[in-house]
């Protein structure tokens, strides 16, 4: 299976708000939070599509996401604040309290299907 690198961003998405007003345990929220969005040609790159599970790893861990194409620049990923996301960012707030959560390189594994 290809794997390679990503530039990760992570941030709030509008279905984990609207996700969010039914409560984290609802459907809505929970695949919010468990799904990269990538690009199409990426996808194409990594020889994923619609609905396959990735692995993505950084220098402060890894967890597992469901991937969905979106209209992302070429090169880059996007995430929802959840506690998988939460799995992939350091430690570090270089004084500001938050740590880095936008912009660093992602490894992306391409888990097989179970099929």
């Amino acid at each position: 299976m290809p794997e390679g690198k990503l530039i990760l961003i992570t941030g709030r998405s509008t279905k984990q708000g609207t996700g969010l007003n039914k409560g984290k345990d609802s459907r809505d929220y929970q695949e919010a939070v468990r799904t990269l969005e990538m690009n199409r040609e990426d996808m194409a790159r990594f020889g994923l599509r619609d609905g396959d599970l990735v692995k993505i790893k950084t220098l402060y861990g890894e967890a597992t996401f469901t991937c969905r194409q979106e209209k992302l620049p070429k090169g880059m990923a996007f995430v929802a604040y959840g506690s998988l996301s939460s799995r992939l960012v350091g430690g570090e707030t270089h004084a500001s309290g938050m740590p880095d959560s936008k912009g660093f390189e992602v490894e992306v594994v391409h888990l097989p299907r179970g099929d």
